[in-house]
C-alpha cells in the first residue's frame, strides 16, 4: 500500500509497457517466421528495455524519497543516480534510433564520438554533484534537487536540438510518417518535462518515456505495419515478375536491376553532393521502386516483347510506350498503398529510366539533371543488366564488354557521376551478377 501510495503512476506505466511489450514480442516473432528474418530495430529493442529500467528506477525513487528519516541516504542516492543514469541512457538511444531510421547511423569515429559526447559529460556531472544532491519536502511528494536534476534536463534538451537540426536539414528527403512521429516524440517530451520542470514535484518524466516509447511502436515499429509492407513488397515483386514473363524472363532481371541500382545509390552516397539527397527512407523506396520499371510492358503485345530478332521501326515505337503506360498504371494502382514519396519514386522510374543524359531518350526527352536522381539511377542498372543476361533475341555480352558499354554512353545515355558509381565496385557488381539472383 506504501508502493501504491507514492509509486502508483510508475506502476501504472510499467504495466502498460508490458502490456505492449507482450504485444510486439508476439506479433514480431509471428512476422519473423513469415518473412524468414528479423524485423526488429535493434536500436529500438534497447529503448524498450531501457524504458522499463527507467520507470522501476522511477518508481523506487519516488518512494524511497518520501521517508528520508527511515532510509539511508546513500541508498537514497544510488536509487537516484540508477534514475537519473538510466534517463539519461534513454536520452542518447533515442537520439541513435532517430539518426537510424532517418539518415543512418555514423560510420566515422568522429561523428560517433560525437554522438556519445554530450551524453558522457552530463553523466559525468550527474555522478560527480550526486553527494550534493538534497531533498525537498513538497505539499505532496518529496523530490531531489540539484546538478545532478539539472543535467538530466540538460541532456534532454541538447539531444532534443541536435536531432531537430539534423533532421531540419534533410526533412524534405525523410518520409512525412518519420516526420510526423518525431514531432509527436518531441512534443510530448517538450510539454511534459517543462510541465516537470515548473511543478517539479509532479514527477511526470516516466509518463513522457512511457508515451514516447508507445508512440514510436504505434507509429514506426508496429510489426502490423511491417507485415503490410512485407505483404505489399511480395505482391509487387510477384506482379512485376509477371510482367517479365511475357518478356521471356524469370523475374532475374528485375532482381538484379533493383540490386544493381541500391548499389549505385549507396556508392553514390559517399559523396559530399548526393549524401543529404540519399537517406535511408530514399535507399528503401528506390528499392521498393525499382522492380516496377519495366511494370508497363504489360501493354505491350508478346509478339513484340518476344521477337527473336530485331525489331521494326514500327515495333520500337510501340515498345517505346512501355514506360507511359507504367507510369498510369502506378499512378492509378500502386501508388496509393504506401505513401507519396514512394508513388512519387515509382512512378518516376517507370516513366523516365529509358531518358538520357543528352536528351536523346523517351518517352519525354529530358536531359541533364532534369531527369530524376532515380531514374538516372535505374537506366545504368537496367542497361547493364539487359546486356549482361541473354535474351531472346541474342546471347549475354562478356562482362568487359557490358563494363565497356557503360563507360562508354557516360556524359552521353548515362549521368557521369552514376557510371562513376557503378564502377566504383565492380566487384560488388559481379557479386549480384553470378548470385542466386542470377536464375534466368
Amino acid at each position: 500500500m506504501i508502493i501504491l501510495q507514492w509509486s502508483k503512476v510508475q506502476i501504472m506505466c510499467l504495466l502498460i509497457l508490458i502490456y505492449v511489450g507482450t504485444i510486439y514480442i508476439k506479433d514480431g516473432n509471428n512476422l519473423n517466421r513469415i518473412t524468414h528474418k528479423s524485423n526488429s530495430n535493434y536500436v529500438f529493442d534497447a529503448l524498450f528495455i531501457l524504458s522499463g529500467i527507467a520507470v522501476f528506477f522511477d518508481g523506487l525513487t519516488a518512494c524511497t524519497v518520501n521517508f528520508l528519516d527511515k532510509i539511508p541516504r546513500i541508498v537514497n542516492l544510488l536509487a537516484h543516480l540508477g534514475m537519473y543514469i538510466s534517463y539519461q541512457i534513454y536520452v542518447v538511444l533515442l537520439f541513435l534510433y532517430w539518426l537510424s531510421v532517418t539518415s543512418g547511423m555514423p560510420k566515422k569515429m568522429g561523428k560517433k564520438v560525437l554522438c556519445f559526447l554530450p551524453g558522457i559529460i552530463m553523466a559525468a556531472l550527474t555522478i560527480g554533484f550526486l553527494p550534493e544532491l538534497h531533498f525537498v519536502e513538497g505539499k505532496y511528494t518529496n523530490y531531489s534537487m540539484g546538478v545532478s536534476v539539472y543535467s538530466c534536463f540538460a541532456c534532454v534538451a541538447v539531444y532534443c536540438i541536435t536531432t531537430i537540426v539534423i533532421i531540419a536539414k534533410r526533412y524534405r528527403y525523410i518520409s512525412k510518417k518519420k516526420i510526423e512521429s518525431l514531432a509527436t516524440t518531441l512534443f510530448f517530451i517538450v510539454i511534459i518535462m517543462t510541465l516537470q520542470i515548473i511543478f517539479p514535484e509532479s514527477l511526470l518524466s516516466s509518463i513522457a518515456l512511457i508515451m514516447v516509447t508507445i508512440s514510436i511502436y504505434i507509429n514506426m515499429e508496429n510489426p502490423a505495419i511491417h507485415g503490410l509492407e512485407h505483404y505489399h513488397h511480395e505482391m509487387v515483386m510477384g506482379f512485376a515478375t509477371l510482367v517479365e514473363n511475357k518478356d521471356d524472363n524469370t523475374g532475374g532481371h528485375i532482381r538484379r536491376s533493383s540490386a544493381y541500382a541500391v548499389l549505385i545509390a549507396k556508392n553514390l552516397r559517399k559523396s559530399e553532393k548526393y549524401k543529404p539527397l540519399i537517406t535511408k527512407d530514399y535507399l528503401d523506396n528506390l528499392s521498393q521502386s525499382a522492380p516496377m520499371h519495366d511494370i508497363g510492358k504489360i501493354g505491350i503485345p508478346d509478339a513484340i516483347l518476344q521477337k527473336p530478332g530485331k525489331l521494326t521501326a514500327e515495333e520500337f515505337e510501340k515498345m517505346k510506350e512501355h514506360p507511359v503506360i507504367g507510369g498510369k498504371i502506378i499512378q492509378d494502382t500502386f501508388g496509393h498503398l504506401i505513401d507519396d514519396e514512394y508513388e512519387t519514386m515509382a512512378f518516376q522510374v517507370a516513366r523516365h529510366h529509358h531518358e538520357k543524359w543528352n536528351g536523346k531518350g523517351y518517352p519525354d526527352g529530358l536531359s541533364g539533371e532534369n531527369i530524376p536522381l532515380c531514374a538516372r539511377i535505374m537506366a545504368v542498372a537496367d542497361v547493364f543488366d539487359a546486356v549482361s543476361a541473354k535474351r531472346c533475341y541474342r546471347e549475354a555480352m562478356p562482362l568487359e564488354e557490358c563494363y565497356r558499354i557503360i563507360t562508354g554512353g557516360r556524359g552521353s545515355d548515362f549521368d557521369p557521376d552514376i557510371v562513376d558509381a557503378f564502377m566504383l565496385n565492380t566487384d560488388a557488381v559481379e557479386k549480384i551478377y553470378h548470385s542466386k539472383i542470377h536464375f534466368d
